[in-house]
């Protein structure tokens, strides 16, 4: 036995001396590679450039989470770790129509919304320099800045119905803007689903930045306070952040000295274990955790383990599937790397990384299938999988857009920014709304807006002609067009384009969309949530689940055909 323990570690010295030699070797190959070209090419080369681009292959070839920023880009990577940067707090992007960069939104309390900028405003120029032809990125690029720095903005307020519109100057001052990680919490009205017992409590959480948790706790005070006895935390489009956040957020609905999370990578430094250090706000209240396709890496760190611990029922769709851990790493002249360092485990003992990526042969990856994904026990003996991310124990599809709505109200989807424009139009007629909750479009209003899109030439792709022209295509493929000739065509002409039909028949939800959009403008992202909690569907679902106590305690029981 100890000759085959010295053999083992002569042979795993040899492999490290080899790895060693292949890493001194290759760097002094593309160090020579770059002398040569930068002595002998043809044009001058810039070394930012020549060299990033070969930093940033080199990372291809591994997971997408490793990335590198050089210096002028760094601010972006603590932008995304802390939530945080400074400038004026408004959503920009670019329209269509006026082939220009405006406002989309202004943050509640925000220099933007301090100074009065509306949705519509043309930005023309910032401090003298011209924004005409601008992409979104460099418009934002200028906005932001030091804290306390200030510039002049020129913009242009269009006026009703499209006019020349009104020159604006106006002195601001960039400030440090952190985005609410929870922009809505509250009691749920009766009027969102059906009739229940106590009070169930909502709260939306959007990100998992430095001291979210803190947040996350006062929402959950103040609940309690309003009498909340169950509760839904919704966490769809939730791209995660910060794992310590995540536990300690779990660790309000489970007891203290629970293992949550393990981390296990190449270096011991890696290898952790994350516990719950506190005593919970409650262990017993009922918790419904929505979550989607976009609900990933922390968030599915939070939704995991309440699953894990059957703390919680998880509903909605499959989450993304990062079981990856990364941290940033300085490097020389201000750069840093973020890069993955570890693969993360939770209480159940499964990681639940959907994609496995090879870094051999160039760097490929490859979906787990679920054939190769492995049991695991929750505390309560349920069974759950590993790889693929967390699966609902109720699956549930969130609604779809119909695509004219998707068109319509959408960025970048429509050249004539009909929506945008009769928004802008709505707001400078009405000076005040209803409450968020209550206000609506009138027949009036909807009638108008469809006379303007009929005017305006919007056009869209219809699925319904997209698959046709494809039946039409494949019929004629295998033989059957021609004999059905007749009925092909009374079918195409059932199905010719009706736009003012199309708008009738998806009033509901373009009308919705449009009310959101307003509401927006005078009540901001909370009101925007406000009123769309009405017509969630997975939400809906929730509350029913949630007053159905019965079918929630057995979604968390043991299925005795299991043991």
């Amino acid at each position: 036995m100890a000759l085959v323990s010295l053999q083992a570690f002569a042979d795993e010295n040899a492999d490290k001396s080899n790895h060693n030699f292949d890493v001194a070797r290759n760097i002094e190959i593309f160090s020579s590679i770059y002398k040569q070209l930068d002595m002998m090419y043809v044009d001058s080369l810039d070394a930012n450039v020549t060299v990033g681009a070969g930093i940033k292959a080199m990372l291809r070839s591994l997971d997408p989470y490793t990335e590198y920023y050089p210096p002028e880009d760094v601010k972006d990577l603590k932008t995304m770790l802390t939530g945080k940067y400074a400038g004026i707090g408004a959503i920009i992007k670019h329209d269509l129509r006026h082939s220009r960069v405006i406002i989309d939104e202004p943050y509640e309390g925000m220099p933007a919304d301090e100074a009065g900028l509306r949705k519509g405003d043309i930005i023309v120029s910032i401090n003298d320099s011209l924004m005409a032809g601008k992409d979104v990125s460099y418009v934002s690029s200028r906005l932001r800045g030091e804290p306390g720095t200030t510039f002049v903005l020129k913009i242009l307020r269009p006026t009703a119905n499209g006019g020349k519109g009104k020159t604006m100057k106006m002195k601001l001052t960039r400030r440090a803007i952190q985005l609410p990680c929870v922009p809505y919490y509250g009691i749920l009205n009766h009027n969102t689903a059906v009739a229940r017992e106590g009070k169930t409590g909502y709260l939306l959480l959007t990100q998992f930045t430095d001291d979210c948790a803190r947040d996350v706790r006062r929402a959950l005070v103040d609940l309690r306070q309003q009498g909340m006895t169950s509760l839904i935390l919704d966490l769809r489009d939730n791209g995660g952040g910060s794992l310590n956040e995540a536990v300690k957020i779990v660790n309000m609905f489970v007891e203290k000295g629970q293992t949550l999370v393990t981390t296990r990578g190449k270096l011991k430094r890696s290898n952790n274990e994350y516990k719950t250090t506190s005593e919970p706000l409650d262990t017993v209240m009922p918790i419904v955790v929505l979550v989607n396709g976009n609900t990933a890496s922390a968030s599915e760190i939070t939704a995991g383990s309440l699953q894990d611990l059957d703390r919680a029922v998880i509903l909605g769709t499959r989450t993304y599937g990062k079981g990856l851990v990364q941290i940033p790493v300085d490097l020389p002249h201000d750069a840093s790397l973020k890069v993955t360092i570890s693969k993360y485990f939770i209480p159940s003992g499964r990681c639940i990384q959907a994609i496995n990526y090879k870094h051999t042969g160039g760097g490929y990856k490859e979906h787990i299938p679920d054939s190769l994904t492995h049991e695991f026990r929750t505390r309560g003996g349920r069974i759950v999988r590993d790889g693929g991310g967390i699966k609902p124990d109720v699956e549930l599809k969130g609604d779809s857009l119909p695509n004219i709505a998707a068109y319509l109200c959408s960025t970048g989807l429509d050249s004539t920014e009909v929506e945008t424009q009769y928004v802008v139009d709505y707001v400078a007629k009405h000076p005040t709304i209803a409450p968020a909750g209550q206000f609506h479009l009138t027949d009036a209003d909807y009638e108008e807006f469809k006379s303007r899109v009929t005017e305006s030439g919007f056009k869209y792709d219809r699925e319904t002609a997209k698959r046709f022209d494809e039946l039409v295509r494949l019929a004629k493929f295998e033989g059957y067009y021609d004999e059905a000739k007749e009925e092909f065509e009374a079918l195409r002409a059932r199905l010719s384009h009706n736009l003012s039909k199309e708008l009738d028949n998806n009033r509901n939800v373009i009308q919705r969309l449009i009310e959101q959009d307003i509401i927006t403008c005078y009540y901001y992202q909370k009101g925007a949530i406000e009123c769309s909690l009405p017509y969630d569907k997975q939400l809906n679902k929730a509350l029913e689940l949630i007053n159905d106590r019965e079918q929630y305690d057995k979604l968390l029981r043991i299925n005795e055909l299991t043991n």
